[in-house]
């Protein structure tokens, strides 16, 4: 059996997410994530602003109709309301920033969203791009579980959780696969 993988304490931020997107990440169904907001340029290309972070599921805005039908089923009402429950810890391997709408609609079969939820994702605020993360999942040891304060709420990409430690197990995706996901990712942007 392998022992779980116990980073140091950092200083540690979560990603809001729709809930439905959090559970296929978890779970291994994807490692795909499309992104407007949470990204910055820099000298050397465009960078998440936190390398790793924990999944913050939300439930605000959550959208039957811009998320593909295999995953509709996932859709649910916050089970913990008041509270926020973290399962998971992500680690960016790769950004690809894509400038291309073309080549944004050519990543639906590799994540959640629908081709009209990726087109309006790609030209929101009149910026005509979007980013494609892919993620290496590893679920913590027990769900992190935070009460709901004004700090935490919002209609924001981060939200800064201070020094902590988490504990994590193996990440969901072996690493070949992992692999081969990010070839695929990079073949159909190719394209």
């Amino acid at each position: 059996m392998t022992q779980p993988h116990n980073p140091p304490s950092q200083n540690l931020a979560a990603l809001k997410e729709w809930d439905a997107q959090c559970q296929l990440l978890t779970t291994g169904r994807v490692s795909v994530l499309l992104r407007k907001g949470g990204i910055m340029e820099t000298h050397d290309g465009f960078e998440v602003e936190h390398r790793q972070f924990l999944l913050y599921p939300t439930f605000l805005h959550q959208n039957a109709a811009e998320l593909q039908a295999d995953y509709t089923e996932l859709l649910r009402p916050d089970p913990t309301p008041g509270q926020i429950v973290l399962p998971a810890l992500a680690e960016v391997v790769a950004v690809q920033k894509v400038e291309s709408l073309e080549a944004a609609l050519r990543l639906e079969p590799l994540q959640a969203l629908t081709a009209g939820a990726i087109e309006r994702r790609f030209h929101y605020r009149n910026r005509p791009w979007i980013h494609a993360l892919l993620l290496r999942v590893r679920p913590l040891s027990a769900p992190l579980t935070l009460t709901e304060t004004p700090d935490l709420l919002g209609c924001v990409s981060w939200v800064p959780l201070g020094e902590m430690r988490v504990e994590v197990g193996e990440a969901v995706i072996p690493e070949n696969e992992l692999q081969a996901r990010r070839q695929e990712l990079e073949q159909v942007l190719r394209a």
